[in-house]
């Protein structure tokens, strides 16, 4: 799993192509926030298929898997749960990277739990 901390008024976008780079998978699934024409050929010229629905003003909407699509429900839940953590809800760390580094012990134990 990677996390990448961003300013609260920063959109995910902005961290979206770092987020992807380097990582071997056959799919990236996201919502349409992410419909975006350079984003989605960076997808496929990492070898991945783009599992994003069209934005609803798009011209031309692209195929999407609506069954894979429901994956992404698992990493909705994993932030619910996340969520949960109080010390990551309300960040009581000063740094970003402690910050970041308790997100990623969290993470992982509520992936191993």
């Amino acid at each position: 799993m990677r996390l990448i901390l961003t300013g609260g008024q920063a959109h995910d976008m902005s961290q979206a192509g770092p987020l992807i780079d380097g990582i071997e998978c056959e799919h990236v699934i996201a919502d349409k926030g992410y419909d975006s024409g350079p984003f989605v050929a960076a997808i496929k010229s990492a070898g991945a298929a783009a599992v994003i629905p069209s934005r609803s003003n798009r011209r031309e909407s692209r195929p999407m898997d609506a069954h894979l699509y429901r994956e992404r429900n698992q990493v909705e839940r994993l932030i619910g749960r996340l969520k949960e953590c109080r010390r990551v809800a309300t960040r009581y760390e000063k740094t970003a990277r402690n910050y970041l580094a308790f997100c990623q012990l969290a993470s992982a134990m509520v992936l191993l739990a």
